[in-house]
């Protein structure tokens, strides 16, 4: 690995999901925690990969290589309130890389949105997020527990370097993907409303769960713990929802 390349995924041209405006979305390769939902399962392993088909999973760029690719879609950014959003897989699992980009983007007058689980140390947390204007926080969930059986890790870190952002004044954006029979109960609801409001956060986007990913584990020869499950959709989730806007938390998907 060199000191001037990243590894990506994918480059998502016109994103409208992933922050403000029309934006890109660089997908980073590599990943800490092992969401038995995730719908990139793809971005686990660090560096390119085949599959059982011998495609290519990855690509190695050079930053200006990222740059122009996103700068070639400027004028959607300037006309939308748009952007560049950092993604993956883990952003922070290629912390100079990332740090690296979003000094290019922001360098070049172009907001920035990085997407993490907030699973690094603390230094590396904090040298990187300082470069992006909006932080998308992946929340799985709020029991420690739950999150190790779900993740494969627990949720300390994740809260320490909430807690510290939040403290920061760094613009957060909360978002919970709600997955069947892991955290999709009221009473799951209800313990993040708790937590949300215990860190002073007062608006939270719900991801309801899907199957876009699930052929991507079978050309990568993975098990999907969610085979089968059924997608939740937003009529699905308005009790659930109902919850957060009860406690006076601004919910929408």
């Amino acid at each position: 690995m060199t000191s001037d390349r990243v590894c990506l995924f994918s480059i998502q041209k016109f994103s409208i999901h992933d922050g403000p405006g029309i934006r890109t979305s660089l997908f980073f390769k590599g990943c800490p925690l092992r969401c038995q939902w995730c719908s990139n399962p793809e971005s686990f392993e660090a560096g390119v990969q085949a599959d059982l088909d011998e495609r290519l999973a990855g690509k190695w760029y050079s930053y200006d290589e990222v740059l122009q690719a996103c700068l070639s879609d400027l004028v959607f950014y300037e006309e939308s309130g748009g952007g560049v959003t950092l993604t993956g897989g883990e952003v922070l699992a290629q912390p100079q890389a990332a740090e690296a980009i979003l000094k290019l983007l922001k360098a070049n007058g172009i907001h920035t949105a990085l997407e993490t689980t907030g699973f690094a140390a603390a230094e590396v947390f904090d040298q990187v997020i300082a470069h992006a204007d909006l932080l998308l926080y992946d929340m799985k969930h709020y029991d420690d527990a739950k999150h190790k059986a779900g993740t494969g890790v627990g949720n300390g870190l994740i809260l320490q370097n909430l807690k510290r952002v939040i403290e920061s004044g760094k613009d957060v954006l909360v978002r919970v993907p709600v997955i069947p029979g892991y955290n999709d109960s009221l009473e799951d609801a209800r313990g993040f409303a708790g937590l949300l409001l215990s860190l002073g956060l007062m608006r939270v986007q719900l991801l309801p769960f899907h199957q876009f990913g699930s052929q991507k584990y079978e050309t990568l020869g993975l098990d999907y713990a969610y085979a089968g499950a059924k997608s939740l959709h937003k009529e699905d989730l308005s009790a659930y929802q109902d919850v957060f806007t009860q406690s006076g938390i601004d919910c929408f998907f």
